[in-house]
C-alpha cells in the first residue's frame, strides 16, 4: 500500500519539515508529499472550494481519500494500526491523506472524503501535522508488523 500526504502550503526548512522527512523515510515505500497552493487572496468559501480542487487533482487515480480534519474520527495509535489494517487487508493500493488549508476542507471536497480523520480535539499548526500523521504512520505499520518502536 502506498501512502500519500497532499496537503496546502508549502514547508520551508525548519524542524517540523525536518520530523516529517525523517518519518516518511521510515516508511517503505517511503510516505510521498504533494504541496498545493492556491495564491490569489480568494475570499475564504472560495479558497477552501479551490483548495479542494488542486487536492483532488494531486490525488492519485483510485486512491481512497482520508481527510484530516478536526471533526473527523480520534483513534488511538492501536485504533489508527487496526484502520491501517484493515485497508491494507481490502487491498487499497494508494491511501492518500489530505490536510486543507488555514480555514479547512470544503463541502464538495469534503463530501468526496472515504475517511475523516482527527488528530484530536486540539489544534496543531499544519506543518507539525504533516510530521504527527508520517510518525503515526510509521507507528501504525510497525503495530501491524509486530516491531517494538510501539510500546504500550
Amino acid at each position: 500500500m502506498r501512502c500519500h500526504l497532499i496537503a496546502v502550503g508549502r514547508a520551508k526548512p525548519g524542524p517540523p519539515r525536518d520530523l516529517f522527512a525523517l518519518y516518511a523515510g521510515r516508511l517503505s515505500p517511503p510516505l510521498s508529499l504533494t504541496e498545493i497552493e492556491e495564491k490569489r487572496p480568494l475570499p475564504e468559501a472560495l479558497l477552501k472550494e479551490r483548495e479542494g480542487e488542486l487536492l483532488r487533482a494531486a490525488l492519485p487515480k483510485g486512491a481512497f481519500l482520508v481527510l484530516l480534519d478536526e471533526h473527523g474520527k480520534s483513534l488511538s495509535s492501536e485504533g489508527f494500526a487496526e484502520q491501517l489494517g484493515l485497508w491494507r487487508d481490502r487491498s487499497v493500493a494508494d491511501l492518500a491523506f489530505a490536510i486543507g488549508g488555514a480555514a479547512g476542507h470544503g463541502p464538495t471536497f469534503r463530501a468526496q472524503a472515504d475517511f475523516t480523520l482527527s488528530l484530536g480535539p486540539m489544534t496543531w499548526p499544519h506543518m507539525m501535522v504533516r510530521g504527527m500523521l508520517a510518525e503515526q504512520l510509521y507507528r501504525g505499520f510497525s503495530i501491524l508488523a509486530c516491531h517494538p518502536y510501539h510500546r504500550d
